[in-house]
């Protein structure tokens, strides 16, 4: 009896241990106490999980955007909508880049000339004046020139850039509004067309978030799931690794292993702009700002939906796949996450609450 009286004792200690042992490890990740390491200065907050070579970034609101002159940015717009850019005459950069879609098209592919379709999803233009290279594989730098891309892709549309110019210095309201803009300039170049393109494009900046009214002070704005989500962004979810800064992005190409090396939708990403061996299947950090408005996902447009991309990630994508003669390697970035549902809940809370409640209308000009 007694050793069944000792037995049971024992038994309750145990228990008791494991329970108070869970009850700290729950009072640690729950949201009511991390709203209080959280409700301060970003500098203040718990220390982040980061990789080895990984430089803190931390999370925060937008800064300024430069400054743009009206004169410029209106002009661009104009040029932004209309489809006299391409071959076609039926489209325009707001095609593929609709303000009413996140400045995105909602596509996983989108259509450009003769309803050629591409090979990758549709950026949003949210923020793109604070990027420094463009394009999912980064092949441009600088805004203006990025601007005059599309308009020679013949996929995209399709028209030389030389009867672009000549139909616009044909066209009285240009030859008008670009002199006013151009004062110096006796006809529409090249260059011009870019900065005005340009010009309007660094007017496309997403709205304040309830996140950005946190870090402001506001720590009411976060409910404690969303908290307990920043908290699991900046450490257990490893996100703070690529998506950090103000942007959410690190503005640099990794590899997550989507390339699909050796089969029918290849596509080896940066490689293919630089040629260079360690940038094969690497695409850019897209920011995750107004991510729940811009969806299909990832560079291939692979998913639909938010959680889907989440539950990959929480496998750790494809790290575990044996890798075909010449296939490049996943980033060591990318580890399985061990996420429980609640967490995975709670993760894709806060991307919400890093998203604004709509992309915003932009009335397209009159022609």
């Amino acid at each position: 009896m007694k050793r069944v009286s000792f037995f049971f004792w024992v038994l309750v200690l145990i228990v008791s241990v494991v329970g108070v042992s869970w009850w700290f490890v729950s009072l640690g990740t729950s949201g009511s106490h991390l709203r209080s390491l959280y409700a301060t200065q970003p500098e203040n907050w718990p220390q982040p999980t980061l990789d080895a070579g990984v430089e803190l970034n931390e999370l925060g609101a937008l800064p300024p955007m430069p400054s743009v002159d009206d004169g410029l940015a209106d002009l661009g717009k104009h040029l932004f909508f209309d489809p006299r850019l391409s071959k076609s005459g039926q489209i325009s950069c707001a095609s593929c880049h609709d303000p009413q879609l996140a400045w995105a098209d909602g596509r996983r592919f989108a259509f450009g000339h003769d309803r050629a379709q591409g090979n990758r999803n549709t950026m949003s233009l949210f923020n793109i004046g604070l990027f420094n290279e463009f394009f999912w594989d980064g092949r441009v730098s600088g805004l203006a020139k990025q601007a005059l891309v599309p308009i020679e892709n013949p996929i995209e549309m399709n028209a030389k850039l030389s009867e672009v110019l000549e139909k616009l210095n044909a066209t009285a309201f240009y030859q008008k509004t670009f002199q006013t803009v151009f004062p110096q300039e006796p006809h529409i170049t090249s260059e011009m067309l870019g900065q005005a393109l340009a010009g309007f494009e660094m007017t496309i900046r997403s709205r304040k978030t309830r996140f950005d009214r946190f870090v402001e002070g506001g720590y009411k704005q976060l409910s404690d799931q969303e908290i307990q989500g920043l908290h699991l962004f900046r450490t257990k979810g490893r996100c703070l690794n690529c998506h950090s800064g103000a942007l959410f992005s690190d503005q640099k190409y990794h590899n997550t292993g989507l390339s699909y090396f050796g089969r029918k939708y290849q596509d080896l990403g940066r490689y293919e702009a630089t040629q260079l061996e360690a940038d094969k299947g690497k695409f850019k950090t897209p920011s995750l700002r107004n991510i729940t408005l811009s969806g299909p996902y990832m560079h291939n447009g692979l998913f639909p939906h938010l959680r889907g991309v989440l539950n990959m990630y929480n496998h750790g994508m494809t790290v575990n796949k044996k890798l075909k003669p010449g296939e490049p390697a996943v980033t060591s970035l990318i580890k399985p996450l061990k996420l429980t549902r609640k967490e995975l809940e709670a993760l894709e809370s806060f991307l919400e609450a890093i998203s604004s409640e709509s992309s915003g209308y932009v009335s397209p000009p009159n022609f």
